[in-house]
């Protein structure tokens, strides 16, 4: 459940490939159609988040606190996410079901294991910081995805989905771990998720351990995930440039 992928081109490009879905005779033309009104309504739907914390800053006049403005749609679209895994199980999309379920539930499970589930941390800075991560991340690989479906992708989204990741996916990584070590403490001082012996399934799973062993994780993780995605603007963007000398 770490390193969420939360720079531009953090997660995988499930199964687009070309960006395209997998060609199949008859329903190709029904996925592609689905799969342009999800990603319109997925990126319109983060659009909506980022439209709300900057109003609520604006109202406000500070950055704190600004998680409640945005908690609902958050909550929403986030969970939406799931239909990803959906669509790599049903072929729609022909990409990893468990890289793309390792992906997805990973940013599920601090949506509500964590942040939705510990009410003390709604409040830390580091909140906002994998939010915003997030929103920025989220507008441009669902806007990615839908053009590319059209055959007709913008350089300058293909380039932001390829770059801004150098900032966007540190910063979302240090504000999930920022927020998952701030709600420690009250995952121990309230036994949260956290079972005791002795009981009558002879088990036991103690959730504060859970989240430090998450943490661990990100340190292998992280450094791969982020010089994967180094290799793979390398690659896109070059194979861009030569396509352009070549017209």
């Amino acid at each position: 459940m770490a390193a969420s992928g939360s720079g531009g081109a953090g997660r995988a490009d499930n199964g687009y490939g070309s960006q395209q879905p997998r060609r199949r005779k008859g329903p190709g033309a029904l996925a592609t159609t689905y799969l342009v009104i999800y990603n319109v309504v997925m990126t319109a739907g983060w659009l909506v988040i980022a439209v709300g914390i900057v109003r609520a800053y604006l109202t406000k006049g500070s950055y704190h606190s600004l998680y409640y403005s945005i908690e609902k749609p958050l909550k929403f679209f986030q969970t939406g996410a799931l239909l990803e895994i959906l669509h790599c199980a049903f072929g729609i999309v022909p990409s990893s079901v468990v890289l793309t379920a390792f992906q997805v539930m990973s940013r599920v499970f601090l949506t509500w294991a964590v942040t939705h589930s510990v009410k003390e941390v709604q409040n830390e800075d580091s909140v906002l910081l994998f939010v915003i991560a997030w929103t920025i991340t989220e507008i441009i690989r669902y806007s990615f995805y839908t053009f590319s479906l059209l055959n007709h992708l913008p350089y300058l989204i293909k380039w932001a989905r390829y770059t801004l990741f150098i900032v966007l996916y540190p910063m979302g990584v240090s504000g999930e771990l920022l927020t998952i070590y701030a709600a420690l403490p009250f995952v121990r001082q309230a036994g949260l998720y956290s079972i005791s012996l002795p009981n009558k399934y002879n088990f036991s799973f103690d959730y504060y351990t859970f989240l430090i062993l998450v943490m661990i994780s990100y340190i292998p993780i992280f450094p791969q995930l982020y010089f994967h995605m180094l290799h793979q603007r390398r690659k896109v963007l070059s194979h861009t440039e030569e396509h352009k000398k070549s017209e």
